[in-house]
């Protein structure tokens, strides 16, 4: 199913055709209405008459996400704020948080952008669909919900938590579609098998997932357990929220939707283009926004893009999986670790269960790697034995992957903590030092 078939079957000339128009006029409204990007263009040399094509952009400076906090909360704002109808900010738990405005025709925008998304799942006007991302500042909830509203779906607003309730309208109402995090979706799985309900008696088919990494053996661990087809949705707070990339039913990539958001790789140390196919850090500059464009914006996911079209159709460039963050990077004793890698391995494994958590410290001058993960009920002994022979064989995998030898904790079941938000995976000691 595709729901705007004009641009997301544009050709490659075309759509640079658009991307080229379309980026003139983005870098006109932020040179001429954003003083700090006028400011930072003027250092580079760079007027609005330097970029006549889309093969231009690297000549503009790059945005990050500490421009968006040193100008908190408005001051990278290109619309006046009589124009501005809502805001949305981050998530972060600490300091001030990255405020982000939009106009009207921005909210229309995401709303269309959803809509391609849902629409790419398999879901329509006759679907109820369960939005169980968080309302509020967090862009998932409001995002999610009119996606569903444009395509005509029913919509069900439950927010996160208040688990019991959202397993029982999703049995009363007949839901076919949940929208939630991952980490979400898996306590959700354990609460349905501890309630009164069976899973048969459910209608739910497909899972829109987001807001946090998550690893192809977390996808088939979900589809197992709920009976459905997991897809991802991407999206950022400061670019627009979920909308900015979707999987199709092949699921062999994300699709970006790059008539609004254009993607670069680029080497995250020298800031220079890779070699297409290659891994480096995504950067979004946004087209179409009006309230708070971004240009270059630097995201700090690690992945790789395909232009090569997909089986379904869409000729739109198609992104592989998020490997971490290039903040997110954890180094090890000089050796770069990445907890997707840590949840490919325990997904693997059945007698463990889909959850962990990292713990890492320095202790006399050495970096020290534990890795907590929950035994599943059917595997976990009270005999020393065939306990310390599984810490040996996840140990052993797990070096094999990480390329560091790490300290296993093995943690009864249902011992470890479940999110219904963001999961936090990892606490680094270190930064506390």
């Amino acid at each position: 199913m595709i729901w705007n078939e004009t641009i997301e079957c544009m050709s490659r000339k075309e759509m640079e055709k658009l991307q080229s128009i379309r980026l003139k006029q983005v870098v006109d409204k932020v040179y001429y209405n954003c003083e700090p990007y006028r400011k930072r263009m003027q250092e580079a040399g760079i007027t609005p008459n330097n970029i006549r094509s889309i093969h231009d952009i690297s000549k503009l400076p790059f945005t990050s996400k500490k421009d968006l906090r040193d100008y908190y909360p408005f001051g990278l704002l290109s619309s006046p704020m009589s124009e501005i109808v809502r805001v949305h900010a981050s998530s972060g738990t600490t300091g001030k948080p990255i405020v982000v405005g939009y106009t009207r025709k921005d909210l229309d925008v995401w709303k269309e952008v959803g809509a391609r998304c849902f629409t790419a799942y398999g879901l329509g006007k006759n679907d109820v669909i369960q939005v169980s991302y968080g309302y509020g500042l967090f862009t998932g909830g409001l995002g999610a919900h009119g996606a569903v509203e444009t395509i005509g779906g029913t919509v069900v607003p439950a927010s996160s938590g208040n688990t019991d309730k959202q397993i029982m309208l999703m049995h009363d109402l007949g839901v076919k579609g949940l929208a939630c995090t991952p980490s979400y979706a898996l306590y959700l799985a354990e609460a349905l098998e501890k309630s009164e309900y069976k899973r048969e008696e459910f209608q739910l088919k497909v899972g829109v997932f987001g807001a946090e990494p998550w690893t192809d053996e977390m996808r088939r661990e979900l589809e197992s357990k709920l009976g459905i087809k997991a897809y991802d949705i991407y999206g950022l707070t400061e670019v627009i929220g979920p909308g900015v990339g979707h999987e199709c039913e092949f699921q062999n990539g994300t699709h970006l939707c790059e008539d609004h958001f254009f993607p670069e790789i680029i080497n995250p140390e020298t800031g220079e283009p890779v070699k297409k196919g290659e891994i480096g850090e995504l950067v979004f500059t946004t087209l179409t926004k009006e309230g708070m464009p971004l240009v270059r914006f630097r995201t700090r996911d690690l992945t790789s893009l395909n232009y090569e079209p997909c089986a379904c159709g869409r000729t739109s460039v198609r992104m592989g999986r998020i490997l971490g963050r290039s903040d997110d990077m954890l180094i090890i004793r000089g050796v770069n670790v990445f907890p997707s890698q840590v949840e490919s391995v325990i997904c693997e494994m059945e007698e463990l269960e889909p959850h962990y958590f990292i713990e890492v410290d320095r202790i006399n001058n050495m970096d020290t790697l534990e890795i907590q993960v929950e035994v599943n009920e059917n595997f976990y002994s009270d005999e020393i034995s065939k306990m310390l022979d599984l810490k040996k064989r996840i140990a052993h995998k797990l070096q094999s992957v990480l390329g560091i030898q790490p300290d296993i904790r093995l943690m009864e079941p249902r011992s470890i903590e479940r999110s219904q938000g963001k999961a936090k995976r990892v606490n680094d000691k270190r930064k506390l030092q």
